[in-house]
């Protein structure tokens, strides 16, 4: 059985500066890194209040970065990021601020492509379980009902 190794406050610092540098981090991912490093609660809270003062974490900034990230690259809707962010127990005003990271017409148009994409690889099937699985497609990745079923009949219409 492999020991647990057990940190200083100055190198937990260290250890948790580097973890913040590397990717923004919330709160919650960093508590959970020092509970794992075995620190105790007085330490969490001095390392955590260290962080913060000197710009490493900052919830607002991890937030957009979440945001624009999981929509550009994931293409996820904003009711599955909005899931995710909450899940992260990040506050109210920093998931609105997020979720204006994304541009109008940024989002109209990716739901455009990911929908007629979908509708292609399901072209062969019927028309009914063709409009399933194109919604339920972008349901998984988080995308509104109503933005959902106007772009299927959009692809009824012109397809």
């Amino acid at each position: 059985m492999q020991k647990q190794r057990v940190f200083t406050l100055d190198e937990a610092k260290k250890k948790l500066e580097h973890y913040c540098a590397y990717q923004e981090r919330c709160h919650q991912e960093v508590m959970l890194k020092l509970r794992e490093m075995k620190m105790i609660p007085s330490a969490i809270d001095t390392i955590i209040g260290h962080l913060i003062e000197h710009n490493y974490l900052n919830e607002t900034r991890f937030a957009q970065s979440f945001s624009r990230g999981k929509f550009r690259i994931k293409k996820w809707g904003r009711e599955k990021i909005l899931r995710e962010l909450k899940l992260r127990q990040i506050s109210p005003y920093n998931i609105k601020l997020a979720l204006k990271e994304i541009p109008e017409d940024e989002y109209q148009r990716t739901l455009e492509e990911l929908a007629a994409k979908f509708w292609k690889t399901n072209a062969s099937r019927d028309k009914q379980v063709q409009k399933k699985k194109v919604y339920n497609a972008l349901r998984y990745r988080g995308w509104e009902n109503e933005f959902i079923f106007s772009e299927i009949q959009r692809l009824e219409r012109d397809l």
